[in-house]
């Protein structure tokens, strides 16, 4: 396998991967649609860093331990769900919360903005929390290896690849949404989306326990 074909090989392989339904894109339309455009991409940048430093910690094999240590891996998928969780009930209180909607006839409406530094951050960790995507990256980069590039080197290109890619994915997942905001406008559609968001990382974050109880058979 030369360059051209791994390159060609994993980005097929990658888009797959990003374009399936998951936290990260159920993040991107809720903040898309409740917070704007400016926040949506900053969450997609966040997430794109987490994914990067999977990629890296893959590529220098420094998450190889993942691999080995059902406690490190263990650990690192509880406090995944955890994190989950967390955003899932933030997300059901907040739209449970007195709306535009709701107040008396002639007073001013407010949107509460979310500081862009946190909606930063809620992307990177929620990616940086994510061991499936670690494991995807463990398992997939080593079958795209070229041997004349440095494995290193290699393993940061790929994941440069794949993180590109989800840059694509994200700018439609928002143009979407901000092509058809005016109609989801409303405060119900805000609160059902507030709601849909927070179920679906609130199962994401109880799978991930279920998953890491359930008896293990060899």
């Amino acid at each position: 396998m030369n360059l051209q074909e791994s390159l060609l090989g994993y980005a097929a392989l990658a888009a797959l991967i990003t374009i399936i339904p998951g936290t990260d894109t159920a993040l991107v339309l809720r903040y898309s649609i409740a917070q704007g455009r400016r926040h949506a991409y900053m969450a997609s940048f966040g997430m794109i860093a987490g994914a990067f430093v999977w990629g890296a910690a893959a590529a220098t094999g420094v998450s190889a331990l993942l691999t080995v240590s059902t406690v490190a891996y263990d650990v690192l998928r509880l406090g995944g769900a955890a994190y989950m969780l967390w955003l899932g009930i933030g997300l059901w209180r907040a739209s449970l919360k007195k709306s535009d909607a709701d107040l008396p006839p002639g007073a001013l409406p407010h949107l509460s903005l979310e500081p862009l530094r946190r909606t930063w951050l809620k992307g990177f960790v929620s990616n940086l929390l994510n061991p499936k995507y670690g494991m995807f990256c463990i398992a997939v980069i080593p079958q795209f290896l070229v041997p004349s590039v440095p494995a290193v080197w290699m393993g940061l290109l790929l994941s440069v690849v794949s993180n590109l890619e989800a840059v694509v994915w994200f700018a439609v997942i928002i143009s979407a949404a901000q092509f058809f905001r005016k109609w989801l406008q409303g405060a119900s559609f805000r609160r059902w989306i507030d709601r849909v968001t927070g179920t679906v990382l609130g199962t994401f974050g109880v799978v991930a326990v279920v998953e890491t109880f359930a008896p293990r058979h060899a």
